[in-house]
């Protein structure tokens, strides 16, 4: 026999379910346990927001590193703006004539890039 609440296994003799206490009588059935049918598990959703790749370019322009850090690169953006910073104490050894303005430019672009491509990829699940 089966407790008709719970599917639990009773005895024959069972007046109470062991498990859920209710009363056997009349509500007990004999045969195979019932189906239960369970719901899924909760659902998930995830939005990656859109980031603009004009004002991360912007961003880049004003201080190399800040278009990364817009678009959740914060290592990255920081890395950049140390080297940035490097880059332009150097201008007085010449060396920095060179490499102050491509670390600029290449900052700008990597960020709208980034951008882009992260643009691409928002998705709602």
């Amino acid at each position: 026999m089966f407790c008709s609440r719970c599917a639990n296994t009773l005895e024959a003799s069972a007046q109470f379910c062991s498990t859920c206490g209710s009363s056997t009588r009349g509500s007990a059935f004999s045969g195979p346990p019932p189906v239960t049918i369970s719901s899924p598990g909760p659902h998930v959703i995830v939005i990656r927001s859109e980031k603009s790749a004009g004002l991360a370019a912007v961003l880049s322009f004003l201080w190399c590193g800040l278009g990364q850090i817009y678009n959740g690169e914060i290592g990255k953006g920081l890395i950049f703006g140390l080297l940035y910073f490097v880059s332009f104490c150097l201008i007085f050894v010449a060396i920095g004539l060179l490499t102050t303005p491509l670390l600029w430019i290449w900052g700008m672009v990597d960020a709208y890039n980034t951008a882009e491509r992260i643009s691409r990829q928002a998705v709602v699940y």
